[in-house]
């Protein structure tokens, strides 16, 4: 279980890192789920 806890922390921590802004994140957040969206059809 802790293994697996500091992947998805360091995951985190770059996933922040990679978008500087609010904004940011909210367009990461768009593009994944407009991915999972067009993986549903």
């Amino acid at each position: 279980m802790k293994p697996s806890f500091t992947i998805l922390l360091l995951g985190l921590a770059f996933t922040l890192a990679a978008c500087n802004t609010v904004q940011g994140i909210g367009q990461d957040v768009q593009k994944a789920g407009n991915a999972i969206e067009r993986a549903a059809r």
